[in-house]
């Protein structure tokens, strides 16, 4: 159908301690329940590379065209779904998976410090959080400054601000895999209808950074 949305949403591959990312899992178990008849979902496993995301990224931009992009990501500090309203140009010191980090430190060289998602997260989060979908849903503003973080802020670069990070718990602390699916799909839902009702871009300044 010509009418619908297509929508893509990402998980990543183990790193680190994580030898299962709760990311991809999720995002597996979203694909097998799906986002309903009007949406397009396409999946997608992020390598936890810099160079590759690079690559990777526009090109899913160009060949997809979605309406929207969500990344999820693990955060082995997270005690909740957690939402990330901006993505951080700068930082990244942190040595991938193939022992590489970028020499400038930064995502796009000369690209502005902060993005903001079109989106309004806390809007998002209390939506829905009233839907008792049985998830604690929280907002940050701080994506970590590794790959979470800078694969944020290159897809809100390319999109135009119309992608959208999601930082989930790791499986069983607390959440099933069939929790977090629930709840990806509850919150991009939500997101969706909010893009609907059209919200101009926005620039983060929240650091007081331009």
């Amino acid at each position: 159908m010509a009418n619908k949305k297509k929508v893509i949403v990402t998980g990543f591959e183990p790193f680190g301690e994580h030898a299962v990312n709760a990311s991809w899992v999720a995002v597996q178990e979203l694909d097998r329940i799906g986002l309903g008849e009007d949406v397009d979902l396409f999946v997608c496993e992020v390598p936890v590379e810099y160079q590759a995301v690079q690559t990777l990224l526009p090109s899913m931009w160009t060949e997809h065209q979605p309406r929207l992009v969500v990344h999820v990501g693990v955060s082995g500090l997270a005690k909740a779904v957690t939402l990330e309203q901006c993505g951080h140009n700068k930082g990244y010191r942190r040595l991938d998976n193939c022992c590489f980090s970028p020499e400038s430190e930064c995502c796009i060289e000369d690209g502005p410090e902060c993005i903001s998602s079109v989106l309004d997260m806390d809007s998002v989060c209390k939506r829905v959080s009233e839907t008792a979908s049985g998830t604690k849903v929280t907002v940050s503003k701080d994506a970590g400054r590794y790959l979470c973080d800078y694969t944020y802020y290159t897809s809100l670069f390319v999109g135009n601000g119309r992608a959208a990070f999601i930082h989930v718990p790791p499986l069983g602390k607390p959440y099933s895999s069939e929790d977090l699916g629930r709840a990806l799909q509850a919150i991009i839902t939500e997101m969706l209808s909010q893009l609907e009702g059209g919200h101009a871009p926005a620039r983060c300044n929240h650091q007081g950074h331009q």
